[in-house]
């Protein structure tokens, strides 16, 4: 791979960034500006932050699909420049915070004297116990995760290619942030789905 290669890799990212940023400011608009708001949010006292939680959680799906998509190719050396990893794993990162933050936040209402705790706890204590209690400490573990491997990515951007054991640890780290997500999304819809907060 020569310098020129991995340059024009970083350049034709500007463009497809900006049109990433543009096709989803259009679905928000039209998202917004065609749905009654009551409806997106539901009638939740904690409708937003559920909202939200919702929505960094479906964008770190794909991100995080995305990421193990790309640790294999890294593993199979199928990646000619690490500059399309780059901003993608900074992604990542930012999604897994996001979707932590959001859901420690439901977390307080999840807990709260009226919440589903209590009605899980009362009639059914196994699935607080399993579902949710390993639900979210599973989902903790992707941030440190994800925010390694946008470290690896950043900080050996031209040795990661040339070494096999640390593509091999940027894939690792790739398919766990995976693991654990999904884990925890598929959980947490389940216990949406039992009793939402």
């Amino acid at each position: 791979m020569n310098t020129k290669e991995a340059g024009n890799g970083r350049e034709s990212q500007g463009p497809l960034t900006i049109t990433m940023a543009g096709l989803a400011l259009t679905g928000l608009v039209v998202v917004l500006f065609t749905a009654p708001l009551a409806e997106l949010l539901g009638d939740s006292r904690y409708a937003l932050e559920g909202a939200l939680h919702g929505v960094s959680a479906a964008l770190f799906m794909v991100t995080a699909t995305i990421g193990l998509f790309q640790g294999y190719r890294l593993l199979t050396g199928a990646i000619p420049s690490t500059a399309q990893l780059e901003f993608g794993s900074v992604v990542n990162a930012f999604l897994a915070f996001l979707t932590i933050l959001f859901g420690n936040r439901i977390y307080i209402f999840y807990r709260a004297q009226e919440g589903p705790r209590t009605y899980f706890l009362e009639n059914f204590p196994e699935i607080h116990k399993i579902f949710f209690e390993f639900k979210e400490f599973s989902a903790l573990f992707t941030l440190p995760l994800a925010v390694a491997a946008a470290f690896l990515f950043l900080a050996y951007r031209g040795e990661l290619l040339k070494s096999r054991s640390l593509r091999g640890l940027a894939a690792i780290l790739l398919a766990l942030t995976f693991f654990y997500f999904l884990v925890a999304f598929g959980l947490g819809a389940a216990i949406t789905k039992l009793r939402a907060v």
